[in-house]
């Protein structure tokens, strides 16, 4: 018995302006979080990656050879603002929106990411996530690009919150490459909701008659045996990296079981919970009455076991084996 994909299926690709571009240093875009801390590792540089600033055209006919509808793409936001904030690079502003022009041309709808991992490099050293000036500068880019480029019809607030926070300050994968730090990793985790809540809000407001929504990876978490400990281990692993975002995207709250897990988690490494105020609260509700949808990127599943020690967590980074 054959089987079909649903009608209304799109089959489509997906990018990062930062992995793809290239031209980190033309046009008169901005320096992001990863420059300073790419050059000191000296194993990987930005330039050229895929050149698609250059190339875009050929990978949109390519796409549409191979019968993509969509594409998900993102916004550089310091080819827009190069500080973050204040005065626009037109360039930026063109390159944009020939891209999206090419994307017509093509028959491929773009879906448009606001923030995927490049915070310009003058937020990031304010505190990132953990800044109200870039939860505030955010918010205005983000009103600049809906105004600015009214030919996109699905916006994305943040790709992968949960990468940025557990990586920026658990595992100190993502600079500032912090580790343990699992009170700032939650207040991140709420600053985004926050931050996506305040969008969402912007943009349903301004009756622009397209579609928003945020993209999560939401990597399964399953107890290592069936015992009661393991299936806790399961619990608290999944309130790290995901129940708080879906709680603030889809139920505009915070659960007590979703609160109690992370207070543990806090506790056992004496560290503060995390704050909110019932402004910010009242903004993630309405946002999540507003959402037109979630996106899901699953890379692996997790299976956790219960351990009373150090934590840990050693990264395949340089390619040795068993690392």
């Amino acid at each position: 018995m054959s089987k079909q994909l649903p009608q209304d299926f799109v089959m489509g690709g997906a990018t990062a302006a930062y992995q793809v571009e290239g031209a980190t240093k033309e046009d008169g875009k901005g320096r992001v979080l990863w420059d300073d801390f790419l050059d000191k590792q000296g194993r990987f540089k930005p330039d050229p990656a895929a050149d698609f600033y250059h190339r875009y055209d050929e990978d949109l006919a390519l796409a549409e050879k191979y019968g993509h509808q969509v594409i998900r793409v993102s916004i550089a936001w310091s080819r827009i603002f190069p500080d973050g904030a204040g005065e626009v690079e037109p360039r930026g502003v063109a390159f944009y929106h020939k891209l999206f022009a090419d994307c017509a041309a093509h028959h491929i709808e773009p879906f448009v990411t606001l923030h995927h991992f490049d915070t310009p490099e003058r937020l990031h050293e304010a505190g990132d996530w953990l800044s109200q000036e870039m939860l505030d500068d955010f918010v205005a880019y983000a009103k600049f690009c809906f105004e600015e480029f009214s030919e996109v019809k699905y916006w994305i607030t943040i790709n992968e919150p949960t990468s940025m926070a557990v990586q920026q300050y658990t595992s100190g994968t993502f600079p500032p490459a912090e580790s343990g730090r699992f009170d700032k990793t939650f207040q991140a985790e709420h600053n985004q909701m926050v931050a996506h809540a305040r969008i969402v809000n912007l943009y349903k407001s301004m009756q622009l008659g397209g579609q928003i929504g945020i993209v999560h990876a939401l990597q399964t978490v399953y107890p290592y045996s069936d015992s009661a400990v393991d299936h806790h281990a399961a619990e608290l692993q999944d309130a790290l990296e995901n129940r708080l975002y879906l709680d603030g995207t889809l139920a505009g709250e915070y659960h007590q079981e979703t609160l109690a897990l992370v207070k543990e988690i806090l506790d056992a490494n004496h560290q503060p919970m995390f704050q909110s105020t019932p402004q910010e609260m009242k903004a993630i509700d309405e946002a999540a009455h507003q959402l037109a949808f979630v996106g899901v990127n699953n890379y692996f599943s997790k299976w956790l076991r219960a351990y009373h020690g150090k934590s840990e967590t050693i990264q395949n980074g340089d390619g040795t084996k068993g690392s």
